[in-house]
Formats: C-alpha cells, structure tokens, sequence
C-alpha cells in the first residue's frame, strides 16, 4: 500500500464535493474551523454548484477532484459532504496517477464509492469526518484524525459496557478496509467491485432497517465477500431500526456474521453518528482483538512523515 505524505500545520486542504450539494453556510462554517485547526483551506471549483441532487455536473466533479489530486499546492483533499453521486466519477477518476499524486483523501457516506476503489488501487485513504456534516458542527475527532495524517499509528479501545459492544469474540490481523454499507453493496457486479480478501472489514449506514440490513449481508454472504475475511467492525448503525423492530438490527448482524467463525464487533463511531466522528485509515494493517469485556483496534502508520 502507498501511504501518503503526513498533513503537518500550515498544509494546505483541497475541499470537493464528489456527490451530493452541501449546504454553502454549513461548507464555510467547516472550512473555517479547518482554519481554525491551522490548516489553509482551498475550495474546488464545483463546490458550491448544484444540479439536482448532484453538487455540479459529473464532469465538473470528476475535474475537481484529479485537479486536487494534480495540484502541488494542495496537500490533503477533504469531501464536502456524501449524499449520491460518487459513482458517475469512477470512470473519470482511473486517470489520477495515484503514485505520482498520493496525499490524503478523507470522506465516507457515498464518499465510500472513491475511498475503497483508490485502497483497491493500491493508495491509503480515511474514513473520516467531512466539512459540512462534522467540522461545521465541531462533531469531527480531532485526536484520531490529526494521528491518522500525521503519521502515528491509531490505538481504540472500548469498554464492553460502552456503546461498543462484542458479538463475537477473537482476535486478528488484516488490511482494514469498507465503510458505508449500501455503497459496498453497489459496488457488487461492476468493474469497481470491493476486494475483501484478508481485511478487518468494517461497515456501517443509517437510517436502514433490519430488513434492509439483512437484504445487504445476505448478498455480500453470496457474493462471497465474507469469504477470507479476517474480523468484521460495525459501525454505530445509526436510525438503524427502534427498539420495537424485532429482529433488531444487533439480532440480524448476530444471526448473518456470528456464525462466520471470526470476532465481531458493533458500534465503532465512524462514519454515520451521533457523537463525535472517528477517522479510520483505510488499507493499512490492523490488529483487533474483541474479548468479553472490550474491543481494541490498533492500526498501523498511514501516512509517511515528511
């Protein structure tokens, strides 16, 4: 895996907005706490455009995001926010020569679509907090997104009676790698079909209900992209069902992934939340170890001191 070079103060970040429009208030709210982070902020040309649900024409998104890419100005790329759209740029995208361009790439939601093809290519990636949706509203981690880019390695660990809870205990190694889980799913059958051979795969999605979730593993279960998998974390599963859903959304992950014979853990808070936003680097090895009392995950460096 090529990891980029670590994000140090005074490094400047690109923002794109590779799917949905974000809310142009909420963008230059984030931006500023960016700034307020000692970063320099530099916003994509398509950024505050709107074509429908998209944020700008395909072509103006995909221009966007090798143009941040290209740039050596630009030393990190942040999405504006998920939404839909992030499939139209794949085709677009295959050009970006990721060795002679690698630096940070942060996102999740639909931005899940760009993260596990360029980790399929062979380029680290974050799973991590976005400029609309968590630095507007001060809900990014700053700890684990400043060790993530600058070098350090990652280390969580959670009590079992805190919101991370065991289904399955165990302990393993492998290339951390997923997100959200709808956009896993569409990736099934297209050329962009996710690799999961040998990950710690992680998952997570909101406002889907147990059927739904039931619907999404049962074709990744077909589709043989449990097969190989070292260990699984779910995410917080956030709106993902209520109390009066039966089987809830914890039984139906139980019943799918707890006979797979590997650990699994519930409740990482990445990705879709209600807290504060983890950012997990993407295709780097990993080390979990999920026992009755706490799950801990360590992962390894993901960017290259500079």
């Amino acid at each position: 895996m090529l990891k980029p070079p670590a994000l140090r103060p005074g490094d400047r970040i690109g923002i794109v907005a590779p799917a949905g429009p974000a809310d142009e208030q909420a963008l230059r709210a984030g931006a500023e706490a960016l700034r307020a982070l000692s970063y320099d902020v530099v916003f994509g040309d398509s950024v505050f455009a709107r074509d429908g649900y998209f944020a700008g024409s395909a072509e103006a998104r995909a221009r966007d995001v090798v143009a941040m890419f290209e740039r050596d100005d630009v030393d990190a790329i942040l999405c504006a926010r998920g939404g839909y759209g992030s499939n139209y740029l794949l085709p677009a995208l295959e050009k970006i020569d990721l060795r002679a361009h690698a630096k940070p790439f942060i996102g999740y939601s639909d931005i899940t679509t760009l993260l596990t093809r360029f980790v399929d290519r062979g380029l680290v990636c974050f799973h991590g907090p976005m400029v609309a949706p968590d630095f507007s509203r001060g809900t990014a981690d700053l700890q684990s997104l400043q060790a993530a880019l600058s070098g350090e390695g990652i280390s969580l660990e959670f009590a079992s009676r805190s919101a991370v809870c065991t289904i399955v205990t165990g302990a393993a190694a492998g290339k951390l790698y997923g997100g959200c889980l709808s956009l896993l799913v569409a990736s099934l059958g297209t050329p962009y079909e996710i690799q999961t051979q040998d990950t710690i795969l992680f998952m997570e999605d909101v406002n889907v209900w147990p059927y739904q979730l039931d619907r999404m593993l049962r074709q990744l279960q077909l589709a043989g992209k449990f097969d190989g998998v070292r260990a699984i974390v779910f995410g917080e599963m956030l709106n993902c069902g209520n109390a009066e859903c039966s089987p809830s959304t914890r039984e139906t992950v139980e019943r799918i992934v707890g006979v797979l014979g590997i650990p699994v853990a519930y409740g990482l808070p990445s990705g879709h939340v209600s807290g504060t936003n983890l950012t997990l680097p993407l295709g780097v090895q990993a080390d979990v170890e999920v026992t009755a009392d706490s799950v801990r995950i360590s992962c390894a460096p993901a960017t290259n001191k500079r």
